[in-house]
């Protein structure tokens, strides 16, 4: 939701700074006090095109500012990710505005105007004049049906099908690509294969072989060093044993007399005891030092060999391995080309009828649920005043020849992200005219009724955070205004909703109500907008139902009118 706009010398706003509420927010002002300019101030940090002529005459800048919070995070962080942004939880969007350019800001990093717009499609859907209405984008369409009949799983599996069969399709595309590579390499690959296997290496070889190599470079060493080893521990007139074995026995005596010495006595003995296992050790090794040259020149030529390879491929035995594994594929390829191709067609003609077959689950589904969407705006349109309005969702699914969908049916169908199903909203608002693409409806007041009805269906599954109506109830009175209204607070129950509006009947539905002003100070003209008390609130509803002059019945009509809103 948006929680504060901030809005500096821009057009005849000085300075304002407004604190929104959560549910329905009402804008009331005259005509001219500059209500369209707040939400022409507004559409700035949506990435609306700035003109320089907004700049407050005398003023170097404009600057907007709007901090949103509780953003749809799975939405927007990947869009500021990938643009190098920081992801807060807290949201700020600013623009400013010079006399020779403007700059974009979001939480106080500049950004483009390009990714401010891609945010603001997920922050904010703004109605009036045909500005960022989602509904007028036939792309959306498909979105807020599937929305409306929570088919997210349907979805979710046909986009799973449909990545299985693109992942197959480009390996074929890669692998049809590599013909002549193939054949080419071919010939170099297999002498290489043979040059491998000819040394056979095995993995962990080397350093088996470099274990051995040191021990035979080093046998008279080591058969010097244990001989010596053995003698100091065991063998000798003074070995360390024979030692232990007179410290032990004089511990011993210690030991009898005070038992405080048992301890040590234990330490000695199990000292003396690791002394004998070492000498065992020692003299074992000993007569196993084997005194082999042969072997020795043998290893060493076979690190040799294992060195060369590995120089040749890769500079470690798993490279070379893996390279030879990899070269093994490589020819065995080349060698059945054909029935490799052959292979990747049958899998994905298999995962195309499984596609077809999600594909299928789907549009079915969709159709069942566009039935009920059209009977449910339609009876919403009639209590807008649109009591003759036809609402229809139409269907259309593109045949090709190279379509990834097989359907069960046998057709191929070109499958897009969403589904086989191309979905538009068509609506007949005068009897007698057949219905037509929403998209080219000309009355503005109508749309945003046509969208009120939608939004009031799709409230519950619509992810948009906050909705603005700029004056869509234009045009209508008496019980169709109170069921506008009405709409609005209902709506208001799943989004934070601005409403700008000239109509009591909605005025009185508001949660906080706004008035925007223009007064004269000095020679100067300013546009202000500030959060009505509740006295004044009623004084303002009152001046919507009858003019200029408030009369005390107006008054009581208004308080009444908000009383049954409660």
């Amino acid at each position: 939701m948006l929680r504060s706009l901030s809005i500096r010398d821009y057009a005849l706003i000085e300075r304002l700074e407004v604190e929104f509420q959560p549910g329905l927010n009402v804008v009331t002002g005259e005509t001219g006090a500059g209500k369209s300019i707040v939400v022409g101030a507004l559409k700035m940090i949506l990435g609306e095109r700035a003109s320089t002529e907004v700049v407050r005459t005398g003023a170097r800048k404009a600057i907007v500012e709007g901090v949103f919070e509780g953003v749809d995070e799975p939405r927007v962080r990947p869009l500021l990710e990938e643009a190098g942004l920081d992801w807060l939880p807290e949201l700020i969007l600013r623009r400013e505005i010079t006399g020779s350019q403007s700059r974009a800001f979001i939480n106080d990093s500049p950004a483009t105007v390009h990714v401010l717009k891609q945010v603001a499609t997920h922050l904010v859907d703004l109605h009036g004049q045909h500005d960022h209405q989602s509904l007028l984008r036939v792309e959306t369409h498909v979105g807020m049906l599937d929305g409306y009949g929570g088919l997210a799983a349907l979805v979710q599996a046909y986009s799973e099908a449909l990545e299985t069969v693109r992942a197959l399709v480009r390996k074929r595309d890669d692998l049809a690509a590599r013909e002549a590579e193939l054949a080419r390499q071919r010939e170099l690959w297999e002498f290489q294969i043979e040059e491998i296997d000819r040394t056979s290496p095995v993995d962990g070889e080397e350093e088996r072989l470099e274990a051995e190599r040191r021990v035979l470079e080093n046998a008279e060493r080591l058969h010097e060093s244990t001989n010596s080893l053995f003698e100091v521990l065991y063998e000798s007139e003074s070995a360390v044993y024979d030692r232990l074995t007179v410290a032990r026995n004089e511990m011993r005596d210690l030991a009898r007399i005070d038992p405080e010495f048992a301890p040590s006595l234990s330490e000695l003995e199990s000292a003396q005891i690791a002394i004998s296992e070492i000498a065992s050790f020692l003299q074992d090794y000993n007569a196993r030092i084997e005194f082999n040259p042969e072997r020795l020149e043998a290893i060493r030529e076979r690190i040799g060999e294992l060195d060369r390879l590995k120089r040749r491929y890769g500079g470690s035995l798993e490279a070379v391995l893996a390279y030879r594994a990899e070269i093994g594929e490589q020819v065995d390829l080349a060698r059945d080309f054909s029935g490799a191709l052959t292979r990747l067609a049958d899998e994905i003609a298999a995962a195309s009828r499984t596609l077809g077959e999600a594909a299928e689950r789907l549009s079915t589904k969709r159709r069942e649920i566009a039935a009920r969407v059209e009977e449910a705006v339609v009876s919403e349109l009639h209590g807008l005043g649109m009591p003759r309005s036809r609402f229809e969702v139409a269907f259309e699914q593109d045949v090709s020849h190279d379509g990834l969908a097989v359907m069960p049916d046998g057709r191929r169908l070109v499958a897009h992200p969403d589904g086989t199903d191309r979905v538009e909203f068509f609506i007949s608002t005068n009897p007698g005219e057949p219905p037509r693409a929403l998209a080219r409806i000309a009355s503005g007041g109508e749309i945003s009724r046509i969208m009120l009805a939608m939004k009031s269906i799709l409230a519950k599954s619509d992810r948009l955070p906050m909705l603005v109506f700029d004056e869509i109830d234009v045009g209508v009175s008496g019980s169709v205004a109170q069921s506008v209204g009405a709409r609005m607070r209902d709506l208001a129950r799943y989004h934070q909703i601005i409403t700008i509006t000239h109509l009591p009947q909605v005025a009185a539905q508001g949660e906080a109500h706004f008035r925007v002003a223009k007064d004269v100070v000095g020679d100067r003209t300013r546009t202000g907008m500030r959060l009505l008390s509740e006295d004044e609130r009623v004084a303002e509803v009152a001046a919507l139902m009858s003019g200029a002059q408030v009369t005390d019945a107006a008054i009581e009509s208004a308080r009444e009118l908000i009383i049954q809103t409660v």
